[in-house]
This record gives C-alpha cells, structure tokens and sequence, in this order.
C-alpha cells in the first residue's frame, strides 16, 4: 500500500498518465528506454524551463567573475597609492570596463529576463511553451559566445580600458589600436541580438500563447513587467547597435562619425549610447518589478494594492525612460532651455516609480506576513531601490549635475539601484521560487543570514561614496588623496562582508541540493538511481499544505512497482525534477572545478603581473 512505503526504496516516476493496460504499460515501458541522452536533454533542449535555468547558471557565473572584478577595484582603492596593480592604471581601468559590462548583460540581464522570464512567463500566461522555442535556444547559446568575445578582448594586452560606455575618442583607433574594443564591439552586438530575439518571442508568446480566458488586464503583473521590458529592448537595441556598428567602421574602415577632424562630432555616440543606456535602467529594474509584487502578493496573503495603478506606472515609466537620456549629458555644454526640460521631465519619472512603493506597502498594511528570506529581500529591495531613486531626483537637477558628474556619487547612484536594487530582486524571486522550480526547500534561516550580511555589506560598500562624491572624489581613478581614505576603506570593507555574503549564498544553495529536504521537511539525499524524490504519502491523504503550493499535480509511475501506482507531485506539463537532478548529477561537479579554474586563472593572472610589476620597480 501506499502508506507502507519505505523511504529508503527509490522509485523513477516515467509520465503523467496512468495505464490500465498492458499495451499502456509497455508504451511506458519502451520510452524509458528511450530516453535521449544528457547532451539532448539538456544542450539541444528548446523547452524553456530548461532554458531559464541555463540562464540562471550563465547569471550565476557572470556574478561571481563580476564580484572578484569589484573586489580587486576595492582592494586598490582600499589605501592612497597604486599597491594592489602596482601602478599599471591602464589594467585598472580595463577592471572597471569589464565590471560593467558583465553585471550588466552577463548577470542582471540573464538572470532576470532569460532565466526568471523564460521559466515562469510561459506558464503564468497558460501556454505550454514559447511561441518559438528553437528562437529562444538560440538566444540562450548566443549569451556563452558574446561572454567568450568580451573575454577576448580583455586578454588583448590590458583590455579595453575605454570604461562600459565606450566614448570616443577614447575608444578610437586613436586611443587603442589593438583589437581589445573591436572585440569588445563585438560581444555586445551578439549579446544585443540575443536580447532583441528573447524579445521578440515574449512580446509573441505574451500576446498569441495565453490561456483561455487570460486577457491582457488578468495576466499577472511578472509576465506584464516582461512585457513592456521586451519592448523597451526592440527600441532601444537597435540605437546601440547604429552606435557601436559606426564605432567600429570609424576604427576598421576610416570614417568619421565621431572623429572631429573628419567632421564627425563625439557627442553624437553619447546621444545614441545613452538613449539605449537609459532604457536599459528600467530594462534591469522591470523584471524585479514584476518579482517584487509576486512576493508581496504571496507573503502577504493578500492582493496586490491598485492592480492596474502598478500595471499604468510600469507602462508610464517604460515611456518616460526613453525621452529623459540628456540627463547623463549635462556636461556636454547643453543650452539652458535643454537642460530645464530633461531636469523636469527625469522629476516626473519619479511619480509612477513612487505610484509603485506605495502599493507595495499598502499590500503589505494589513496581511498576514510571513517573515522569510524573499520578504526580507523584498523589503530591501523597496528600501534601497528608493534610496537610489531619491539620490536620482538630486542628479536630475542640471546645476547639482554638474557639480556632481563623474564623481563616486553617481556610482553610489546607480549601485543603489542596480547592485540593492535588481540583485534584491533576484536573490528575493530566487529563494521563493526554489521549491517551485527544484522541488526543493533551503534552510531559511541561513537565507536570512546571508540577506543581513549582504545588507549590511552592501550598505557600507555604497553609502560612503555619496559623502566621496560630494568631496569631489573623481570616479575611475585608482589614487586619490591621503583626506579621503578613510571612507574608501570602509567602502572596500564593506566589499569584504559582501563577499562573505556571497559565500553564504553558495553555502545555503549547496545545502539545499546536496541535502536537500522537500516542502513539508524530510530529508532526503541524492541517488543516481532515484533521480527524483519520494514521498511516503497515503494515495488519499494528502497534506493541504503540499496542495496549496503545488495548485496542479500531476500523477506519475514508477515501472518497479506497475501494481501499487506511487504518488509524487511536480510542476505541471515535464518531468523537470527528474531532469534537474540528472543535470546536477552530470555536471555540478565539472561547472564547480570550471569556475574553480577560471578564478584561480584570473588570480594567477592578477598576481604574476603585480609580481613582474615589483620585480621590475626593484
């Protein structure tokens, strides 16, 4: 019987029907021996929850390169003087290009709009796939060969240190004559094409796949938050891409868009990167949105405050985005009446954004919280997000701007939007949606810790650059002054405990696979041969609890025991946890020593040129 289930018997679940025949069991019988293998499961897969999660893995590598990046800028700017680089302030500047550039496309990006878009956007709209399933698999491997480019580059001498913006003339031929940019131009024009096709298949998927009944207006505000992202990319990719393409015929094929002595004018690449650049603010910070007001809705228990407020605020704020670019230029010798205009017009942006934080709140008055990990990434989330709006509202203002351009309180700006901001969100959606993409739990109360850590971390990483920024500290410079060391060495301790936080990220995720233990709390450990995990649970009483987070079941069968059917539960329509468990069986172990030997390479690296750096000085 069902009840007499022994624990330690391990069972494969096979399909989601139940044969009463002897032709049934033999259908199911020779699929199972049928089964494709690995490299067809998983690298020429077209289902898009497999695909999600090969973005989350790409978003995970991404950030922890992006995070050793950020620790050897902190540790050169931790005391006055070149110590860490050993003087070689072209390498440093090259650091802080990468930073930027893999955060923002190699991590944010996939993590949030390929990994958490293409797992929950299907189904939260009703439809079984994408509307272009080998479009979107084709996205997804475009990512890995846009990173290898920008790799390239930064292997070509020392990098491309023209800063993630690429402004000429720095960016010429003229101020690199190596091949570091133009690879550099490259990756992001991959990376550009895989983005613009993700697109184009959710605002496909969005609009031709969703269920019966789905409307536009009762489709959850996640998929809505996609949405409109998906369009701020098909408008504002192609303008980065006129810019790069006229960077690189500039520097290939001799012409002058931006050279001044052939009549071209440098200002214009400003133009064209920053009416991309500032869409791509709220490209990064839209999908969190979405995340965000899933979180509060479930642990609050209660329905999202002003539904449709939030859904006109995300519109609204997809609109402003593109008409408030100048304020990234008022250095540039704008007139006056220009200047007024995108100084009244970045103010208005703030009203939607605002719209959004009090209905976040006002969902929260009144429900019953459940204080856990994604709630305490999603007050964070709300905290800091409008910190970073309010010290947006102060640069918006032409007059402080120019003061204040160029300076570390624009870059604990924007950190305090993107780094508390989009990562609030994502480590938030993350650790909510574990159970429901893995069919695991994690220890929550190491999540809590590693959220306390990272918030504190965090905070004093970026807090202390607004005071930097208001002395008048330069940003991408690697000395400085003896009057401001202090804060910079509490920034980069600051950096220290956010490292640690990052760690007890991997500790607490680790955990929860290798031990990990299923919704109601038994532990149970991996097998090769279980590939899934069992549950002793009476054919007719099962817990509520389990029904109320899994609102769909699915009923599965195991060829060892065709007499008495087994019981297990999984999200609908695939067999995802017997695959996950097969991916992380086949190569959690080599993607561990993979990113184990490519941060041992990059130190290597970083340590033999300080070292040859020394040598030479004595």
């Amino acid at each position: 019987m069902l009840n007499t289930i022994n624990e330690k018997t391990f069972y494969r679940p096979q399909v989601a029907i139940r044969p009463t025949t002897k032709v049934g069991r033999m259908f199911v019988w020779n699929w199972y021996f049928s089964r494709p293998n690995w490299v067809e499961r998983w690298v020429l897969t077209c289902n898009h929850k497999k695909l999600g999660i090969w973005y989350l893995w790409f978003g995970f590598f991404g950030a922890m390169l992006g995070l050793y990046l950020s620790m050897i800028i902190r540790l050169e700017l931790s005391r006055p003087g070149s110590h860490f680089l050993n003087g070689n302030y072209e390498l440093y500047n090259s650091v802080i290009t990468l930073h930027g550039l893999i955060m923002i496309f190699f991590f944010v990006m996939p993590a949030l709009f390929g990994g958490f878009g293409n797992f929950f956007v299907p189904i939260m709209i009703g439809a079984a796939d994408m509307s272009f399933p080998r479009l979107n698999a084709l996205s997804l491997w475009m990512v890995p060969v846009a990173f290898e480019l920008l790799m390239l580059g930064f292997q070509v001498e020392n990098g491309p240190g023209a800063g993630w913006t690429l402004y000429p003339p720095l960016s010429s031929l003229q101020g690199y004559p190596n091949l570091s940019i133009d690879l550099t131009i490259f990756s992001l024009h991959v990376s550009g094409i895989s983005s613009l096709i993700s697109s184009l298949n959710f605002i496909a998927t969005i609009f031709s796949l969703r269920g019966r009944g789905f409307a536009m207006y009762r489709i959850p505000l996640f998929p809505w938050s996609m949405l409109i992202t998906s369009f701020l990319l098909v408008f504002s990719l192609p303008v980065l891409a006129v810019g790069l393409t006229m960077l690189i015929t500039d520097r290939m094929f001799n012409t002058s868009f931006f050279l001044e002595k052939g009549g071209g004018d440098p200002v214009l690449y400003q133009h064209l990167f920053w009416f991309f650049g500032h869409p791509e603010v709220y490209i990064l910070i839209l999908p969190g949105f979405g995340i965000v007001s899933h979180l509060m809705i479930n642990l609050a228990n209660k329905p999202i405050f002003g539904r449709f407020g939030m859904i006109y605020s995300m519109l609204c704020i997809g609109f402003l985005g593109f008409i408030v670019w100048g304020h990234h230029m008022y250095t540039v010798g704008m007139d006056a009446d220009t200047r007024i205009y995108f100084t009244a017009v970045t103010m208005i942006i703030a009203v939607p954004t605002g719209v959004k934080v009090f209905s976040w709140i006002s969902t929260l008055a009144g429900g019953r919280i459940q204080v856990t990990a994604p709630l305490l990434f999603a007050l964070g989330f709300i905290l800091l997000f409008t910190m970073g709006g309010v010290t947006g509202v102060v640069l918006s203002n032409a007059g402080l701007d120019v003061a204040l351009h160029d300076t570390y309180y624009v870059v604990a700006h924007f950190h305090y939007v993107l780094s508390m901001g989009a990562v609030f969100a994502i480590f938030g959606g993350f650790y909510y949606w574990l159970p429901k993409m893995f069919g695991i739990t994690y220890n929550d109360t190491n999540a809590q810790i590693h959220f306390w850590v990272f918030f504190i971390g965090a905070n004093l990483t970026f807090f202390p650059m607004h005071f930097l920024g208001l002395a008048g500290m330069p940003r991408r410079i690697p000395d400085y002054p003896n009057a401001f060391t202090e804060w910079n060495f509490v920034a980069s301790l600051g950096s220290l405990i956010s490292f640690v936080s990052a760690l007890l990220f991997v500790r607490t995720v680790f955990r929860a696979f290798i031990w990990f233990r299923v919704l109601h709390g038994r532990r149970f450990l991996w097998s090769e041969t279980l590939n899934t995990f069992r549950l002793p649970y009476n054919k007719w009483n099962v817990p509520a609890s389990l029904l109320r987070k899994f609102k769909y079941t699915l009923l599965f069968i195991s060829l060892d025991a065709p007499k008495h059917w087994q019981v297990s539960f999984q999200d609908p329509a695939t067999r995802l946890m017997e695959d996950i468990i097969d991916l992380h069986n086949d190569i959690f172990w080599y993607l561990i020593l993979i990113t184990c030997a490519t941060f041992g390479y990059l130190f290597t690296a970083t340590w033999n040129a300080w070292h040859n750096k020394k040598k030479m000085k004595l």
